[in-house]
């Protein structure tokens, strides 16, 4: 028996799709399983891997499929009892509007074919674990998969209070691809609202790579705002290190990384006032409603009022911390056990031959 992975979408940017893969779905992590990762280098071979190379894989019928990356291509459907997507967020589905091309007619149709059809899933937080229950088969089992959060950027909340007595503009980071579906506009937006609240000279730096449509050009004509694109994992340790506070304003995130890596840094973090990020955040967040400046602008500033805001919210961020990778080491356990009841499950299928699928459906669990 062996528990293919599909890694075939590393290898380019690192995000935090590709850090929840190499932190959840490598041998180590699944160890004792038998685990052997599926690479492909370049976008055509990618492509040809996830169509064509990873149902080749699976005619061992006692053969395991997980896909924490991009969704099981159709000709993976007759397979569906042995292959387990790991749901980010739903998306695909309901943000279509903030999808580009290859999104709309590359993963959005063989992800809605998967999350109709498929019968098990592993999901990175109880809010995509509810959204997917809306969409899946009534009979569908979701399995929670949270991410343990490592202090990637090697970030620390030293020194963190003594910034209080400076002179230097106050700094907000976000970080992600700059895509209709991150809303940094609204960022922007808000950003202007503080800079008529006391902090004039604020500033908004984003880092993430240039995506799709038109965001990019709007940020850039923004005052305060500073696009560093794409940058090492040394640049953004420095760039979190010197911020004063991190923003979220993302139309719909699965789980949002990137808010609860940067809480090693000490940073308050700002995120919108929806399940997910409550979820994701706890009592450690700034809750705000992206869509009203003038409001958004109002909560920040109250928050950073409070007597010793900068320690306050970094013993916040610390305990958050600890409740949430506490959450995550108790999914391990679950998963592994799930994993392994298929895979025994299907060897024991796989060597009595009048059990067999004579149609290979193999849909059933």
């Amino acid at each position: 028996m062996t528990v293919y992975v599909d890694h075939t979408h590393l290898g380019r940017h690192v995000t935090g799709l590709e850090r929840i893969t190499l932190e959840l779905f490598s041998p180590k992590a699944l160890a004792p399983l038998e685990v052997a990762p599926v690479m492909a280098h370049g976008t055509g071979r990618m492509i040809a891997t996830q169509t064509f190379g990873l149902p080749l894989r699976l005619t061992d019928p006692s053969s395991i499929l997980l896909c924490p990356g991009f969704p099981p291509s159709p000709l993976l459907r007759p397979f569906a009892a042995r292959v387990i997507p790991y749901i980010h967020d739903i998306f695909l589905l309901s943000r279509r509007a903030d999808l580009n091309t290859r999104a709309r007619l590359y993963m959005a149709p063989s992800f809605r074919l998967a999350v109709r059809s498929y019968p098990r899933f592993l999901v990175n937080s109880a809010d995509t674990k509810r959204k997917l229950a809306a969409h899946c088969r009534p009979d569908a089992e979701i399995t929670l998969y949270r991410p343990p959060v490592r202090n990637v950027f090697d970030l620390h909340a030293d020194g963190r209070t003594e910034k209080a007595g400076g002179s230097s503009p106050f700094r907000l980071v976000a970080l992600g691809t700059v895509e209709p579906r991150k809303n940094f506009v609204a960022a922007a937006k808000i950003l202007a609202a503080l800079r008529g609240r006391g902090f004039g000279d604020a500033t908004l730096e984003i880092v993430g790579r240039r995506g799709w449509g038109d965001d990019w050009v709007v940020l850039a004509r923004s005052p305060g705002v500073i696009l560093h694109g794409y940058q090492s994992g040394d640049r953004v340790r420095q760039i979190l290190q010197s911020a004063d506070a991190f923003i979220c304003t993302s139309h719909e995130e699965g789980l949002g990384l990137p808010l609860l890596e940067a809480q090693y840094a000490g940073l308050p973090i700002i995120a919108p006032d929806a399940a997910i990020f409550h979820e994701v955040l706890d009592r450690s967040g700034i809750f705000i409603d992206p869509s009203d400046p003038a409001a958004a602008a109002g909560t920040i500033t109250a928050a950073l009022s409070e007597p010793e805001w900068r320690t306050s919210f970094a013993a916040r961020g610390a305990e958050n911390l600890a409740r949430w990778n506490a959450l995550a080491s108790a999914d391990r356990g679950a998963v592994i056990d799930l994993i392994a009841t298929l895979s025994q499950r299907r060897i024991r299928t796989a060597r009595t031959p009048a059990s067999h699928d004579p149609k290979g459906r193999g849909i059933t669990p």
